[in-house]
């Protein structure tokens, strides 16, 4: 997939042998690359995005060795533990955007039972412009991708920016794709397993929402279109 948004444009780039919801394969998790024009329905949280998050070459910060960040979501809370050392280039990234709200508000638009979910495309069609392109060089896969895992998503060598996706099954066989994960759900992966599926993988294997149009049009899109979607209200570090 590209960055662990749905699998669209890359089809087939990353096939897995996992089901999207039925017999058929689907894709590993995938960014898009290309944004179309955002169309005249998409809307900003009020006031818009902060700065910081419209220039990602300012947020570098170094993260600590070992964080929490607790999840709460509209099924229920969940924490992630990151370990620097398993992934420094992505456990540094997703301090970034912790410490900056990037997921707050954040739709989990690709639920494949047996698979994986993903997320990490905010509803705000600015910030996704500003963050296309703000990609991290790859880590060494040092974790497996175990159940509760959480990993980037990506479409190709060194393209990770936002989008993660936590491992429902053993998925073991994107390992050697460079798919390497950077924490793991300490708690609350029963509201992992819970989040809503219905709409499945994006096209052609399910009928989730498209990944373009969600970095274009944002949560408009979304709560029109996929209404029973679960969402990220805040994801906030952890003392």
């Amino acid at each position: 997939m590209k960055k662990l948004l749905p699998l669209l444009t890359l089809a087939g780039a990353f096939s897995l042998a996992a089901c999207g919801g039925g017999s058929s394969p689907s894709s590993a998790p995938q960014r898009v690359d290309a944004v179309p024009q955002a169309s005249s329905t998409a809307a900003t949280p009020a006031g818009g995005p902060s700065a910081a998050l419209l220039n990602p070459a300012a947020l570098t910060q170094k993260a600590p060795d070992v964080y929490k960040v607790k999840f709460t979501t509209t099924k229920g809370d969940f924490v992630v533990e990151v370990h620097r050392d398993w992934a420094p280039n992505g456990a540094d990234r997703f301090y970034n955007l912790v410490t900056n709200g990037f997921y707050d508000d954040c739709a989990f638009f690709r639920v494949v039972k047996g698979f994986m979910v993903q997320f990490g495309v905010t509803g705000d069609p600015k910030v996704n412009a500003a963050w296309m392109q703000a990609t991290i060089p790859d880590d060494p896969v040092k974790q497996s991708n175990k159940p509760g895992m959480i990993t980037y998503a990506m479409a190709g060598p060194n393209t990770r920016t936002t989008q993660v996706f936590i491992n429902y099954n053993d998925n073991a066989n994107l390992d050697s794709q460079g798919f390497a994960p950077f924490g793991y759900v300490s708690s609350g992966f029963d509201v992992v397993q819970s989040l809503n599926g219905e709409y499945g993988d994006g096209a052609p294997f399910g009928k989730g929402p498209d990944q373009g149009r969600i970095q274009s049009e944002g949560n408009a899109y979304l709560r029109h279109d996929f209404g029973n979607l679960d969402y990220v209200k805040t994801a906030r570090l952890q003392p």
